[in-house]
């Protein structure tokens, strides 16, 4: 078993090239290489971090929630903190699934992503062969139809092919999102929030699709006051996230959350 987990370890480090500003390391409860899924959790949940990112960063919390309710966790770096062209981005997510499928035995996995990996899972499942690898798409606060608000580029980046395919009209997204937002496979669950003020509007992240559950926090929690960058850690969006991985199906529309929980 140790030595089909090097293998599949190594297969990886081949198919995805580190970079020097890339942070490997693991946030807690993930990539026990180990694990197997149980009976009541059967998919491997795959975290996918978004732009100016790593996983260590963007899942410091979410991570060890889905680990300590019995899943197998996994989550990778990609894209050169996810400012890489995004088509490039998503061929480094394929090989990365496939790795988690070869060690954990699993048909499935399930994809939760965060802004830019709650939208690029997407060309993945379109074009790359991941609609019958995928069982359930979660994104939080995802970019799938873009932002009107111009990315600003933090100190140390120079160039962010990614931004930029994330404004609203792009030729990237138009590719993406021609011929409809959802391929048959995979269930899609959409988490926003009104305060979000990256993705502009935020309505902008919705999907339209059979198999589609788009979700605004304050439709059931009106005085939440979550915005773009720290939705991963609110207890909130994990209740969302966990009602659609638990159970068939994307998440419950009509789930009741605890709006008394804050992060």
């Amino acid at each position: 078993m140790r030595a089909v987990i090097a293998a599949v370890l190594m297969l990886f480090a081949l198919a995805v090239p580190a970079t020097a500003d890339v942070v490997d390391v693991s946030p807690p409860g993930a990539n026990d290489w180990s694990c197997k899924p149980s009976a009541a959790h059967p998919e491997p949940v795959v975290l996918v971090h978004g732009t100016f990112e790593n996983m260590a960063k963007n899942w410091s919390t979410l991570s060890p929630v889905l680990a300590d309710a019995g899943y197998c966790v996994f989550a990778l770096n990609y894209g050169d903190d996810a400012t890489g062209p995004i088509a490039d981005s998503a061929a480094q997510l394929a090989p990365f699934v496939d790795a988690v499928l070869s060690a954990t035995g699993a048909r499935k996995v399930d994809l939760v992503g965060h802004s830019q990996g709650g939208m690029m899972p997407r060309y993945y499942v379109r074009f790359l062969g991941g609609a019958n690898k995928v069982d359930d798409l979660v994104g939080i606060v995802p970019s799938n139809h873009g932002t009107t608000n111009p990315l600003t580029i933090p100190t140390g980046y120079t160039v962010c092919e990614a931004c930029r395919e994330q404004m609203v009209g792009s030729d990237f997204l138009t590719t993406l999102n021609a011929g409809g937002d959802t391929v048959n496979g995979p269930d899609y669950t959409v988490i926003t929030t009104v305060s979000d003020e990256v993705v502009i509007p935020y309505s902008s992240a919705f999907l339209v699709g059979k198999r589609v559950t788009n979700v605004t926090l304050q439709d059931k929690c009106p005085l939440t006051t979550i915005e773009h960058d720290q939705s991963p850690n609110h207890p909130l969006v994990w209740q969302w996230v966990t009602n659609a991985l638990g159970r068939t199906g994307p998440a419950d529309p009509a789930f009741l959350p605890n709006c008394t929980l804050v992060a």
